[in-house]
């Protein structure tokens, strides 16, 4: 169990600008709402204009003694960089500030850490973790030295801080190890999913987006849902039913965001796996957010660097209750408030519509003897209304290319 000290740790946010560099304000404004989900307080932040990072300080030392004043007088616990730190300019920051100081990178680890509930998410952050620690283990700094908890020590833990490089190694090798042997055991699963003739939904979108929200009002299983960041982190896959007897797979995976650490999109990409072989993503947008269109863009990026943009999409624009303006990038969509239960028989409806657009029409005559293998049929078909009035009816409806072979049985 994770214990959270009582008082939180004050924080100070410190960010510098690039002339390249892009949604600048809405990654400071995202690194706030990811130091409150670790549980920290943000006093202020200080954000720089320059043409490139100092190499020994990222900041200039103008900047630098004005944060070291600003810690001094307000009894600041850490500082945390909106930007990835090199081991030199985190050890000469802490020295600098006689504070903790972690990076963006860090700070989304030690939310990894918190997040993961499975054997294999835990395993996962761990590594991140660990390739993360092995390069900075030649300082001594604050935070090899400080014996005390809080937000960029969860996980692996202060000892683990205090191991050779030779010990890191063999950590992450074992883990490397374990991983291996869930992910074999994953890759089965994943085949016999391949292989089943049941439709397959992936939810993907930016975190807090509303993805968990959503496999809970398709599904019956409680899927856990906070309006925090990285609520959900482990694959998570459920049956469903969308019409009748017609069958679903659901999988809610981890969110995605702005400058995912490239560690842990290595350490999750079995997580991310899971969607690999979806029939149809389910995009969540959180509509309310003044960066909507942006969040968009990244999960498009990712989706492409993963392979994955040729996936039928359907975008979710969630949380319409909270915006009265939205424009709207990715088509086919729907806008909605998951917390209205018209809205939810609104997406079952456009979900059914748009897994009509990716199957095949088919028309079949059915004898009232065989009238018993449409109970099957249903299960991996849509199949419109009918009414048995003569010996031999035309059943119409849609199915997919794969399972087209399963009509056969119904030919003389």
């Amino acid at each position: 169990m994770i214990k959270t000290a009582a008082k939180p740790e004050r924080v100070i946010l410190v960010g510098v600008e690039l002339q390249e560099t892009d949604n600048f304000e809405m990654s400071m404004s995202e690194l706030a709402s990811l130091a409150e989900t670790a549980g920290a307080q943000v006093v202020t932040s200080y954000c720089q204009r320059r043409e490139r990072y100092d190499s020994q300080s990222f900041v200039g030392s103008g900047k630098l003694q004005e944060i070291s004043a600003r810690i001094e007088a307000d009894e600041i616990d850490t500082v945390i960089v909106n930007n990835r730190l090199t081991p030199r300019q985190n050890t000469n920051l802490e020295a600098a500030f006689g504070v903790k100081v972690i990076d963006r990178m860090q700070l989304i680890l030690d939310i990894f850490a918190m997040r993961a509930r499975s054997h294999e998410g835990k395993l996962q952050v761990h590594l991140a973790q660990l390739k993360y620690m092995l390069p900075r283990l030649t300082g001594q700094g604050v935070m090899l030295s400080r014996q005390a908890g809080g937000i960029g020590s969860r996980g692996p833990g202060e000892s683990q801080l205090e191991l050779n490089r030779r010990s890191i190694r063999n950590q992450i090798a074992d883990i490397e190890r374990q991983l291996r042997t869930v992910e074999k055991n994953r890759s089965t699963l994943r085949k016999k999913r391949m292989d089943s003739s049941i439709f397959k939904i992936g939810l993907i979108g930016y975190t807090n987006a509303g993805k968990s929200t959503l496999m809970n009002c398709l599904s019956d299983n409680r899927q856990y849902e906070a309006d925090e960041l990285f609520a959900t982190l482990d694959a998570t896959t459920h049956q469903i039913y969308l019409k009748d007897r017609f069958q679903a797979t659901l999988t809610d995976t981890v969110g995605f965001i702005q400058n995912l650490p490239t560690e842990l999109v290595a350490a999750f990409k079995s997580t991310l796996e899971e969607s690999r072989n979806v029939d149809l993503f389910l995009h969540v947008i959180d509509a309310s957010d003044p960066n909507h269109v942006e969040h968009e863009k990244i999960v498009v990026d990712i989706l492409k660097e993963l392979g994955m943009s040729e996936i039928p999409r359907l975008a979710v624009y969630n949380k319409m209750d909270q915006t009265e303006h939205l424009v709207t990038t990715a088509f086919p969509n729907i806008r909605l408030s998951l917390k209205d239960e018209m809205s939810r028989k609104t997406l079952r409806q456009q979900i059914l519509d748009e897994i009509e657009h990716i199957f095949l029409p088919f028309s079949i005559k059915v004898s009232k003897d065989k009238l018993y293998k449409l109970y099957e049929l249903s299960k991996i078909a849509l199949i419109d209304p009918y009414h048995f009035e003569r010996d031999d009816e035309v059943i119409t409806g849609f199915i997919a290319e794969k399972n087209k072979w399963r009509l056969e049985e119904f030919y003389d």
